[in-house]
């Protein structure tokens, strides 16, 4: 039987699955809707689950499948820049920053979204996940000519002071890329 055949909601299969930080049967669901798009809104809708562990592991497929087939998410930007950019779970924000960086963006949501990385990275109480990532796509957006390199520049200097011994590590390193 292939996954595409099976009928067992969405969020039953991220609820369960080894311990509470694992992926448990995540990628189960990525291979399910890779087989059949219509399941998309589903798995969507997981990402407002009354359980974190539910919302985590769905943003988790959701930004793979994105990274297999980035025009599929592209209908959900919106509502991901409208309903999950302002959350306060970490996983949610550092996977929404693996998206943006996938999928195409009209102007007015690439001006969003460069607004919301910026938000991130201006205080070192950010995730630092949440930092690493978005330190990652304000790189990518500068290259592109949506962000200044002096902006990045003052971004990453802020995050040399955060508590992660990574993140102060990974904006050294992003910032030695920018000045040579």
């Amino acid at each position: 039987m292939r996954y595409s055949e099976t009928m067992e909601r969405f969020s039953d299969m991220l609820s369960v699955g080894g311990k509470t930080n694992s992926l448990g049967r995540a990628n189960d669901v990525v291979q399910i809707v890779l087989d059949d798009q219509t399941r998309l809104d589903e798995l969507f809708a997981c990402m407002f689950h009354d359980d974190a562990w539910v919302r985590m592991r769905a943003i988790d497929s959701f930004e793979k499948i994105c990274r297999v087939h980035p025009l599929w998410i592209e209908p959900y930007v919106e509502k991901l820049l409208r309903d999950l950019a302002d959350c306060t779970q970490p996983s949610i924000l550092w996977h929404l920053a693996e998206i943006f960086i996938q999928v195409r963006l009209t102007d007015d949501q690439q001006t969003r979204v460069t607004a919301w990385l910026r938000q991130l990275l201006s205080t070192v109480q950010v995730d630092w996940i949440v930092s690493a990532n978005a330190m990652k796509a304000v790189t990518y957006f500068m290259n592109k000519g949506a962000m200044t390199r002096d902006e990045v520049r003052e971004l990453l200097q802020i995050q040399q002071g955060h508590h992660s011994k990574s993140v102060r590590k990974k904006a050294t390193q992003v910032l030695e890329l920018l000045d040579n």
